[in-house]
C-alpha cells in the first residue's frame, strides 16, 4: 500500500490490484485456468474474490461431454461449502469475505469424456488448474476514513489531493492579503505556485509485504506474506522463518 504524508497528517492509497489482467480474465468477470502454469490472482482483504472457472478459455468454447470437476483447497484437501466458499455445479469458485487464512493454492480437476466419431470408443480426460490467491490489504483504520465504502482507496486519494489543494489555495491567500492589504507594513509574504509537495511513503500492516520476484505483477501490492516468512511491524518486506506454515505470520513463532 502507499500512505501519503502531507504535514503531520498520514492517509493511505492503496493499489487497486484485483485479479490478474490477462486473457484469463473475460468480459463476465470470471477467471479461466491455464494449463501447467499457475494463475495470480489479488483479491482484497474481507472483499469477495472473483469468479473461478474450472476449465481454460479454449475448452469454454468447445462442447464438453459429462464434465465433472473437483476443487482442492491449500489444506490439500476438498472444498466443500460454506459460508465463505461457493461452488457452482458449472465447478466455479466464488469466496466471500476473504481472509488471510483462505490465501494459497486452489487445485481444479475437470474430467470430461471424448469420444471418437469412428469406433465411438469414449475416452476420460483430466486436466488439472492452479489458481494461487494473495491477499492485498487495506490500510489500518480505512473502515472508519470510509465508512465501510468499497471504494476507500478512491476516497482517500480524493481527500489527501483535495487537502493539498487547499493548504496551497490558503498560503496562495495568505501572500495576496498581506502585500495589498497590510500596506506592506510587514514584510511581504511569497509563495510560488506548485511548490507544495506531497511525499509517498511505502508501508504495509504486519503479516504483509512487497516481493517483487513472486508477485512481478504486483510488485506495488502488499501481499499477505507466505508460509515460511512473517512480518511483524509496518516495513514493507516479509522476513524468512521456516518454522511457519500458514499465510499472514506476524512474528516467528
Amino acid at each position: 500500500m502507499r500512505a501519503w504524508v502531507l504535514l503531520s497528517a498520514v492517509l493511505w492509497y492503496l493499489t487497486g490490484a484485483g485479479w490478474q489482467r490477462s486473457s484469463e480474465r473475460t468480459g463476465k468477470g470470471l477467471i479461466y485456468g491455464k494449463p501447467g502454469h499457475p494463475v495470480k490472482i489479488y483479491v482484497k482483504l474481507h472483499h469477495s474474490s472473483p469468479i473461478l472457472a474450472c476449465m481454460d478459455f479454449k475448452r469454454a468454447k468447445k462442447e464438453t461431454v459429462d464434465p465433472t470437476y473437483s476443487w482442492i483447497g491449500p489444506n490439500e484437501k476438498p472444498l466443500t461449502e460454506n459460508n465463505q466458499i461457493n461452488i457452482t455445479k458449472t465447478g466455479k469458485l466464488k469466496m466471500e469475505d476473504f481472509q488471510e487464512a483462505l490465501s494459497g493454492l486452489y487445485t481444479c480437476t475437470l474430467s470430461y469424456k471424448t469420444v471418437k466419431a469412428e469406433t465411438q470408443e469414449e475416452t476420460v480426460v483430466k486436466q488439472r488448474y492452479d489458481f494461487m490467491i494473495f491477499v492485498n490489504p487495506f490500510a489500518p483504520g480505512w473502515k472508519g476514513a470510509c465508512n465501510d465504502s468499497a471504494d476507500c482507496e478512491d476516497i482517500t486519494n480524493h481527500n489527501i489531493l483535495q487537502a493539498r489543494d487547499r493548504i496551497e489555495e490558503f498560503f496562495r491567500s495568505q501572500a495576496y492579503i498581506y502585500y495589498h492589504d497590510f500596506n506592506k507594513t510587514i514584510p511581504a509574504m511569497h509563495f510560488v505556485d506548485h511548490s507544495f509537495q506531497v511525499v509517498r511513503m511505502d508501508s504495509c500492516r504486519p503479516g504483509f509485504g512487497k516481493n517483487e520476484g513472486l508477485h512481478s505483477n504486483c510488485a506495488s501490492c502488499c501481499v499477505v506474506c507466505s508460509p515460511g516468512t512473517f512480518s511483524p511491524d509496518v516495513d514493507v518486506t516479509c522476513q524468512s522463518c521456516v518454522s511457519i506454515r500458514v499465510y499472514g505470520a506476524k512474528s516467528c513463532t
